[in-house]
């Protein structure tokens, strides 16, 4: 089979350089209207000067003071177990479709780069303990006896994996149903 003959059209991209593109010799008339448009198009358009465009914000006020109060883990935490919400529940599993209310606590810490332990009771001694009027969101939140943990939501809402046939899920949470709370430091 003859090799088709080609000879290269050479493309200016702004602020990137020149290009040679190798173009049929049946495509050579359209390949220079092209470029001919292209350049006209590009010199009709005027030019911005840098200085019009401005400064970016400081990050303390444009950035939501994220560089002054960066994410705690918890924050962490909580944000990559919302992420969850409506996953299967499986007791056992751990992540990252299917959970147990111990499960998704660990893998949403873990999202943090913090390794908890795996079991509800084994996360009730983690860190440190919290008062039901002092949760903050991110705390951990032992119930139904020790056998249930989530992680509080904030507003009075637990976030966990409840049961089998619920998906992961926000709760209500009342005060008598707590055992204990735990703040990871």
């Amino acid at each position: 089979m003859p090799a088709i003959q080609a000879q290269a059209a050479t493309i200016n991209v702004p602020g990137i350089g020149d290009f040679d593109v190798p173009v049929p010799q049946e495509f050579q008339a359209q390949a220079q209207d092209l470029t001919n448009q292209l350049s006209q198009a590009l010199a009709a358009t005027p030019a911005i000067p840098p200085s019009s465009l401005g400064t970016l914000p400081a990050p303390s006020t444009g950035f939501g003071n994220f560089f002054d109060n960066p994410s705690s883990p918890a924050d962490i935490a909580l944000d990559a177990a919302k992420t969850k919400v409506g996953a299967a529940y499986s007791w056992g599993a751990s992540g990252p479709y299917n959970f147990d209310c111990s499960g998704l606590v660990q893998w949403a810490y873990k999202q943090a780069g913090i390794e908890l332990p795996r079991t509800s009771f084994e996360q009730s001694h983690v860190g440190a303990p919290v008062a039901f009027q002092n949760l903050q969101p991110g705390d951990i939140v032992i119930t139904n006896g020790g056998g249930h943990v989530g992680i509080y939501a904030g507003d009075g809402k637990l976030l966990n994996a409840v049961q089998s046939g619920t998906p992961v899920s926000y709760t209500p949470l009342r005060p008598d149903q707590v055992v204990t709370a735990r703040r990871v430091v």
